[in-house]
Protein backbone atom coordinates (compact mmCIF):
# COMPACT_ATOMS: atom_id res chain seq x y z
CA UNK A 1 0.00 0.00 0.00
CA UNK A 2 2.76 2.44 0.93
CA UNK A 3 4.66 1.60 -2.25
CA UNK A 4 1.58 2.40 -4.37
CA UNK A 5 1.12 5.71 -2.62
CA UNK A 6 4.78 6.63 -3.26
CA UNK A 7 4.43 5.73 -6.94
CA UNK A 8 1.28 7.83 -7.27
CA UNK A 9 3.03 10.77 -5.49
CA UNK A 10 6.00 10.56 -7.83
CA UNK A 11 3.70 10.55 -10.85
CA UNK A 12 1.86 13.66 -9.60
CA UNK A 13 5.21 15.49 -9.04
CA UNK A 14 6.47 14.46 -12.47
CA UNK A 15 3.24 15.57 -14.14
CA UNK A 16 3.25 18.93 -12.36
CA UNK A 17 6.87 19.48 -13.54
CA UNK A 18 5.88 18.69 -17.11
CA UNK A 19 2.94 21.07 -16.87
CA UNK A 20 5.19 23.87 -15.55
CA UNK A 21 7.71 23.30 -18.33
CA UNK A 22 4.98 23.27 -20.97
CA UNK A 23 3.49 26.46 -19.55
CA UNK A 24 6.89 28.18 -19.57
CA UNK A 25 7.54 27.06 -23.15
CA UNK A 26 4.10 28.28 -24.21
CA UNK A 27 4.76 31.66 -22.57
CA UNK A 28 8.13 32.05 -24.35
CA UNK A 29 6.59 31.12 -27.70
CA UNK A 30 3.74 33.57 -27.13
CA UNK A 31 6.11 36.44 -26.31
CA UNK A 32 8.30 35.61 -29.31
CA UNK A 33 5.29 35.42 -31.61
CA UNK A 34 3.85 38.71 -30.37
CA UNK A 35 7.25 40.41 -30.71
CA UNK A 36 7.62 39.08 -34.27
CA UNK A 37 4.13 40.22 -35.21
CA UNK A 38 4.70 43.65 -33.64
CA UNK A 39 7.98 44.25 -35.43
CA UNK A 40 6.64 43.09 -38.79
CA UNK A 41 3.37 45.00 -38.48
CA UNK A 42 5.04 48.32 -37.58
CA UNK A 43 7.79 50.34 -39.28
CA UNK A 44 11.07 49.25 -37.71
CA UNK A 45 11.99 52.81 -36.75
CA UNK A 46 9.04 52.79 -34.34
CA UNK A 47 10.67 49.97 -32.34
CA UNK A 48 12.80 51.63 -29.64
CA UNK A 49 12.92 54.96 -31.51
CA UNK A 50 15.93 57.15 -30.71
CA UNK A 51 14.89 60.16 -28.61
CA UNK A 52 18.15 61.46 -27.13
CA UNK A 53 21.78 61.50 -28.32
CA UNK A 54 24.51 62.58 -25.90
CA UNK A 55 28.11 63.30 -26.95
CA UNK A 56 30.81 63.23 -24.27
CA UNK A 57 34.39 64.52 -24.43
CA UNK A 58 34.12 66.77 -27.50
CA UNK A 59 35.57 70.28 -27.21
CA UNK A 60 36.52 71.21 -30.76
CA UNK A 61 33.68 69.53 -32.65
CA UNK A 62 30.11 70.59 -31.80
CA UNK A 63 27.30 68.14 -31.08
CA UNK A 64 25.64 69.11 -34.37
CA UNK A 65 28.85 68.44 -36.32
CA UNK A 66 29.25 65.05 -34.66
CA UNK A 67 25.61 64.13 -35.23
CA UNK A 68 25.97 64.97 -38.91
CA UNK A 69 29.22 62.99 -39.19
CA UNK A 70 27.73 59.96 -37.42
CA UNK A 71 24.74 59.71 -39.78
CA UNK A 72 22.41 59.21 -36.80
CA UNK A 73 18.89 60.68 -36.86
CA UNK A 74 16.26 60.98 -34.18
CA UNK A 75 13.52 58.33 -34.45
CA UNK A 76 15.96 55.82 -35.93
CA UNK A 77 15.51 52.52 -34.14
CA UNK A 78 18.20 51.67 -31.61
CA UNK A 79 17.97 48.13 -33.01
CA UNK A 80 19.19 49.23 -36.44
CA UNK A 81 21.98 51.62 -35.34
CA UNK A 82 25.32 49.93 -35.98
CA UNK A 83 28.10 50.89 -33.56
CA UNK A 84 30.70 49.78 -36.11
CA UNK A 85 29.27 52.08 -38.82
CA UNK A 86 28.97 55.04 -36.45
CA UNK A 87 32.57 54.47 -35.33
CA UNK A 88 33.82 54.32 -38.93
CA UNK A 89 31.98 57.51 -39.94
CA UNK A 90 33.21 59.53 -36.97
CA UNK A 91 36.82 58.39 -37.40
CA UNK A 92 36.83 60.00 -40.86
CA UNK A 93 37.27 63.32 -39.05
CA UNK A 94 40.95 64.05 -38.27
CA UNK A 95 39.77 65.46 -34.93
CA UNK A 96 38.38 62.10 -33.73
CA UNK A 97 40.89 59.63 -32.24
CA UNK A 98 38.51 57.08 -30.72
CA UNK A 99 34.78 56.43 -30.27
CA UNK A 100 32.83 54.50 -27.63
CA UNK A 101 29.08 53.99 -28.15
CA UNK A 102 26.50 52.82 -25.61
CA UNK A 103 22.81 52.16 -26.24
CA UNK A 104 20.50 52.96 -23.34
CA UNK A 105 17.09 51.43 -23.97
CA UNK A 106 14.37 52.36 -24.62
CA UNK A 107 15.50 55.49 -26.54
CA UNK A 108 18.88 57.00 -25.66
CA UNK A 109 22.35 56.81 -27.17
CA UNK A 110 25.59 57.91 -25.49
CA UNK A 111 28.74 58.46 -27.60
CA UNK A 112 32.08 59.17 -25.92
CA UNK A 113 34.63 60.94 -28.14
CA UNK A 114 38.39 61.28 -27.67
CA UNK A 115 39.63 64.19 -29.74
CA UNK A 116 43.06 65.04 -31.10
CA UNK A 117 44.86 67.90 -29.36
CA UNK A 118 46.28 70.82 -31.39
CA UNK A 119 50.06 70.81 -30.94
CA UNK A 120 51.39 73.36 -33.43
CA UNK A 121 50.51 75.54 -36.39
CA UNK A 122 51.76 74.75 -39.87
CA UNK A 123 52.51 77.74 -42.09
CA UNK A 124 52.36 76.34 -45.62
CA UNK A 125 52.49 78.93 -48.40
CA UNK A 126 51.02 81.57 -46.08
CA UNK A 127 48.11 79.31 -45.13
CA UNK A 128 47.79 78.22 -41.49
CA UNK A 129 46.77 74.71 -40.44
CA UNK A 130 46.37 73.13 -37.02
CA UNK A 131 48.62 70.09 -36.46
CA UNK A 132 48.40 67.36 -33.84
CA UNK A 133 51.49 65.90 -32.15
CA UNK A 134 51.98 63.37 -34.96
CA UNK A 135 52.02 66.07 -37.64
CA UNK A 136 48.50 65.26 -38.87
CA UNK A 137 46.59 68.20 -40.36
CA UNK A 138 43.43 68.86 -38.36
CA UNK A 139 41.94 71.84 -40.15
CA UNK A 140 42.82 75.10 -41.86
CA UNK A 141 42.52 78.24 -39.77
CA UNK A 142 40.53 81.09 -41.22
CA UNK A 143 39.90 84.53 -39.82
CA UNK A 144 41.89 86.59 -37.34
CA UNK A 145 41.84 84.24 -34.35
CA UNK A 146 45.23 82.47 -34.04
CA UNK A 147 45.89 80.00 -31.19
CA UNK A 148 49.01 80.48 -29.07
CA UNK A 149 51.03 77.60 -30.51
CA UNK A 150 54.49 77.11 -32.07
CA UNK A 151 54.51 77.86 -35.80
CA UNK A 152 56.26 75.38 -38.11
CA UNK A 153 57.10 76.69 -41.56
CA UNK A 154 57.39 73.97 -44.19
CA UNK A 155 55.68 71.59 -46.58
CA UNK A 156 54.58 68.26 -45.03
CA UNK A 157 54.17 66.69 -48.46
CA UNK A 158 57.62 67.47 -49.88
CA UNK A 159 59.59 67.98 -46.65
CA UNK A 160 58.42 65.14 -44.41
CA UNK A 161 61.77 64.65 -42.65
CA UNK A 162 62.02 68.35 -41.91
CA UNK A 163 58.52 68.38 -40.41
CA UNK A 164 59.25 65.29 -38.29
CA UNK A 165 62.38 66.90 -36.83
CA UNK A 166 60.56 70.19 -36.29
CA UNK A 167 57.90 68.40 -34.24
CA UNK A 168 60.61 66.85 -32.03
CA UNK A 169 62.17 70.27 -31.49
CA UNK A 170 58.80 71.92 -30.79
CA UNK A 171 58.00 69.23 -28.20
CA UNK A 172 61.30 69.82 -26.42
CA UNK A 173 60.92 73.62 -26.50
CA UNK A 174 57.50 73.19 -24.94
CA UNK A 175 58.89 70.93 -22.20
CA UNK A 176 61.62 73.47 -21.43
CA UNK A 177 59.06 76.28 -21.23
CA UNK A 178 60.62 78.25 -24.08
CA UNK A 179 57.50 78.13 -26.24
CA UNK A 180 55.54 80.20 -23.70
CA UNK A 181 58.04 83.05 -23.45
CA UNK A 182 57.29 84.63 -26.80
CA UNK A 183 54.21 85.65 -28.76
CA UNK A 184 55.40 83.76 -31.83
CA UNK A 185 57.84 80.87 -31.87
CA UNK A 186 58.76 79.96 -35.45
CA UNK A 187 60.50 76.78 -36.59
CA UNK A 188 61.78 76.59 -40.16
CA UNK A 189 61.58 72.96 -41.25
CA UNK A 190 62.67 72.75 -44.89
CA UNK A 191 65.62 70.35 -44.32
CA UNK A 192 66.69 68.65 -41.05
CA UNK A 193 70.27 69.92 -41.45
CA UNK A 194 68.96 73.48 -41.83
CA UNK A 195 66.49 73.37 -38.95
CA UNK A 196 66.25 76.71 -37.18
CA UNK A 197 63.96 78.41 -34.70
CA UNK A 198 63.18 82.04 -33.98
CA UNK A 199 62.75 82.66 -30.25
CA UNK A 200 61.82 86.14 -28.99
CA UNK A 201 62.83 87.52 -32.38
CA UNK A 202 66.31 85.91 -32.34
CA UNK A 203 67.21 83.35 -35.02
CA UNK A 204 68.76 80.17 -33.58
CA UNK A 205 70.36 77.75 -36.04
CA UNK A 206 69.84 74.29 -34.57
CA UNK A 207 70.57 71.74 -37.29
CA UNK A 208 69.66 68.07 -36.95
CA UNK A 209 69.70 65.97 -33.78
CA UNK A 210 70.93 66.34 -30.17
CA UNK A 211 68.21 68.89 -29.52
CA UNK A 212 68.18 68.58 -25.74
CA UNK A 213 71.92 69.28 -25.43
CA UNK A 214 71.65 72.21 -27.85
CA UNK A 215 68.71 73.76 -26.01
CA UNK A 216 70.57 73.41 -22.71
CA UNK A 217 73.46 75.35 -24.28
CA UNK A 218 71.02 78.02 -25.42
CA UNK A 219 69.51 78.36 -21.93
CA UNK A 220 72.98 78.79 -20.39
CA UNK A 221 73.78 81.48 -22.98
CA UNK A 222 70.66 83.48 -22.21
CA UNK A 223 72.15 85.43 -19.28
CA UNK A 224 75.38 86.20 -21.15
CA UNK A 225 73.44 87.43 -24.17
CA UNK A 226 71.38 89.79 -22.02
CA UNK A 227 74.58 91.12 -20.40
CA UNK A 228 76.02 91.87 -23.84
CA UNK A 229 73.37 94.52 -24.29
CA UNK A 230 73.59 94.44 -28.08
CA UNK A 231 71.09 93.20 -30.68
CA UNK A 232 71.75 89.64 -31.83
CA UNK A 233 71.66 88.67 -35.50
CA UNK A 234 71.68 84.91 -34.88
CA UNK A 235 72.95 82.12 -32.60
CA UNK A 236 74.48 79.02 -34.19
CA UNK A 237 74.31 75.79 -32.17
CA UNK A 238 75.19 73.38 -34.99
CA UNK A 239 78.79 72.88 -33.84
CA UNK A 240 79.48 70.32 -31.12
CA UNK A 241 79.78 71.88 -27.65
CA UNK A 242 80.03 75.36 -29.16
CA UNK A 243 77.72 78.29 -29.67
CA UNK A 244 78.40 81.13 -32.09
CA UNK A 245 76.70 84.39 -31.21
CA UNK A 246 76.62 86.86 -34.09
CA UNK A 247 75.82 90.44 -33.01
CA UNK A 248 73.82 92.49 -35.43
CA UNK A 249 76.17 94.75 -37.41
CA UNK A 250 75.52 98.43 -36.92
CA UNK A 251 75.23 100.59 -39.99
CA UNK A 252 77.45 103.61 -40.03
CA UNK A 253 75.43 106.71 -40.84
CA UNK A 254 76.53 108.60 -43.91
Amino acid sequence: MKANRLKRGRKRIKMSGIVRNMSLLLLVMTVATLSYLYVHSHPLKLVFPLRHVTFIGNRHLTDDELRQLSGIHLNDSLLTISGRQVNRRLLKSPWVRSVSLRKEYPGSLSIAIKEAEPFALLDMNNRLFLLDGDGKLLEELRGDSIPFLPVIMGDPYNEKEGLSEALKLARLLNEKGLSSETDRLEIVAHKPTELSVKIAGVLVKVGEGEYEEKIERLIKLEKDIKNMGVPIDYIDLRFERKAIVKPMSEKVPK
